[in-house]
């Protein structure tokens, strides 16, 4: 199964974020360890990164012919795009939403998500582990 992981904003920085809420990788330290989970899984994932909104729509309208499941990581637009949470509700596979930090025992405007909803599951600040059990999760659910 091919598995979509998107990450939003800022995630590209992400060895420059405080490293207790983030879990001190690089971006391309996460992806290696998602490939590297995704194989021990017999998945196939693609990770993507973008600071662009609308590239990260489109890249949600890619994923519509191809993806298995997605992981979402929108990153702050988490908590105010509708363009995203539209683009992800169209999905008619498992999307599972992951956050680095417990977003929920963060700062008040971080604790609402527009795509909880539409997720069949959520990982919450649980590090880059989270994308493990996202991983684990979609595994269990292929068709």
């Amino acid at each position: 199964m091919r598995v979509a992981v998107l990450n939003g904003v800022n995630l590209d920085v992400l060895d420059r974020r405080d490293p207790a809420l983030y879990g001190g990788l690089s971006l391309n330290q996460l992806e290696s360890k998602i490939y590297d989970w995704a194989r021990e899984l017999e998945l196939l994932a693609e990770c993507r990164q973008t600071n662009s909104e609308g590239e990260y729509v489109g890249w949600c309208h890619d994923a519509f012919d191809w993806a298995g499941g997605v992981i979402v990581n929108p990153g702050a637009w988490t908590h105010y795009s509708y363009a995203i949470r539209d683009a992800v509700e169209l999905f008619n596979v498992p999307v599972v939403e992951v956050h680095l930090s417990d977003i929920e025992h963060r700062e008040e405007w971080r604790k609402h998500s527009v795509v909880a909803d539409l997720a069949a599951a959520r990982v919450i600040g649980k590090g880059p582990e989270g994308y493990q059990e996202a991983l684990e999760f979609l595994a269990e659910r292929r068709g």
